[in-house]
């Protein structure tokens, strides 16, 4: 069975810095892509970073330039660097696993429970 847990979130000032981490234990078969969301009270879901089997990265324009997702395929951990940190950056982040569907399908099957990161002005 697959299981995902999130770790590193904090309270940081504006302008700080974070790096998540996301422990994965068991054999997700048929990953296809890895990726972090995030949700900010009353709001919803969010996403923030992807990363392909071959390393390709994705992010939307709020968090280009100042996230960076990585991964350590050999201890099964998912990484994201967070620099130059705002206040519109609260939430609670979440670690997420894509399975292949067949051909090009890819979709998110698993999360973790999430992270509060908390970022004050």
């Amino acid at each position: 069975q697959v299981q995902l847990v999130e770790s590193g979130g904090d309270s940081v000032q504006a302008g700080g810095s974070l790096e998540l981490a996301c422990a994965a234990s068991g054999r997700i078969f048929g990953r296809c892509m890895m990726g972090w969301w995030r949700q900010a009270p009353g709001k919803e879901r969010e996403w923030v970073s992807s990363i392909r089997n071959d390393g390709t990265t994705y992010y939307p324009d709020s968090v280009k330039g100042r996230f960076t997702i990585s991964q350590d395929n050999a201890k099964n951990t998912l990484y994201l660097q967070m620099k130059s940190l705002k206040s519109e950056d609260t939430g609670v982040y979440y670690c997420a696993a894509a399975v292949s569907s067949g051909g090009a399908g890819c979709r998110y099957n698993y999360w973790g429970q999430g992270t509060q990161v908390t970022v004050s002005s």
